[in-house]
């Protein structure tokens, strides 16, 4: 069963097609990455989504209901994890997600059970009448989790969710929603630029230009590049990528001041390209492919910490569950 279906959805600012046609679906329980450089038109489809922006053609369902048509359905079956903290700080963690069963409009029947619930799920009970000031990074990351679910929605949207986290502590906080994901059948929709992070979706959707570009599991889109990934600089990269696309027939993108290319069995490419390369060689590697790699060849560019996703796009969202 899908639980979000986009059927060629445009999006036009005046004279500008940020979203063209585009077409997706997700399914009810997964995890759903969805990728893009700035300007992308990432930022415009969630907004859609969201119901935070009107398509300009095109139809999109979240959990059976139409973003233009039954706006305040979509709105109540959704969550949202902005990516930087939107607690209130000098309340308590209890207290924040009261707040928010309120604006939500949680019965009175069940909301303390269900912020009870939330908090020992998110190993937070021991810190309820705690002020969120005296939270470190990954509580409050946490807490938010909680505060996102709190109104029982079928759809969690994450904005990089852990940016400016530490590794353990990212790992940490994947634990909870793969745990999240497996108890409720809980659809995650995934925004980052941690490409390591982005592993954990089922499928990724690449969208660059306001098309999308590819739609894959991760290990399909990697094999899809079509072997290693070597990385060289020469002392004219401008020149070394013209004499691979002139006398080996490849595609080199040149990014941070290196070359990237693909080739199958990289490794016994390697001392072929050496022995006849003409442009001076300053370094040279081969390895396996990852998301990174796919990203650069799709897009042309790699993703970038800048990335900002829905923070400021989504902030009418806070306190509407009208």
């Amino acid at each position: 069963m899908n639980i979000i279906e986009v059927e060629n959805v445009s999006k036009e600012f005046g004279q500008l097609t940020a979203v063209d046609k585009v077409s997706f679906q997700v399914a009810e329980g997964e995890i759903f990455g969805f990728l893009g450089p700035n300007g992308a038109g990432k930022t415009t489809t969630i907004n859609i989504l969201c119901t935070l922006l009107t398509p300009t053609s095109g139809r999109a369902m979240v959990n059976g209901y139409d973003v233009v048509r039954q706006r305040s359905e979509v709105r109540r079956s959704i969550g949202l994890v902005f990516q930087e903290p939107t607690l209130d700080e000098y309340l308590t963690a209890e207290q924040n997600l009261r707040f928010h069963a309120y604006a939500y409009k949680v019965p009175k029947e069940i909301r303390e059970k269900r912020i009870s619930e939330l908090l020992e799920l998110v190993e937070l009970s021991d810190r309820r009448k705690s002020k969120v000031r005296t939270f470190s990074g990954g509580m409050k990351r946490r807490l938010e989790v909680a505060r996102g679910l709190l109104h029982s929605p079928r759809i969690l949207f994450l904005d990089e969710p852990t940016l400016g986290l530490d590794p353990q502590t990212r790992s940490h906080i994947w634990d909870h929603i793969r745990a999240l994901r497996k108890q409720n059948n809980l659809t995650i929709f995934l925004t980052t630029h941690y490409m390591d992070e982005a592993e954990n979706s089922d499928r990724i959707t690449i969208i660059d230009h306001g098309h999308i570009v590819a739609i894959d599991t991760p290990d399909k889109l990697k094999d899809a590049l079509g072997g290693d990934v070597v990385t060289l600089t020469a002392q004219d990269n401008d020149a070394a990528a013209v004499e691979l696309k002139e006398r080996y027939d490849l595609s080199p993108i040149i990014e941070n001041g290196a070359i990237t290319f693909s080739i199958p069995q990289g490794e016994k490419f390697l001392p072929k390209l050496m022995g006849s390369f003409q442009s001076p060689l300053l370094s040279i590697g081969v390895r396996r492919p990852t998301l990174d790699d796919v990203f650069l060849k799709l897009t042309g560019r790699a993703i970038r910490d800048q990335e900002a996703g829905l923070k400021e796009q989504m902030r009418g969202m806070r306190g509407h569950g009208r």
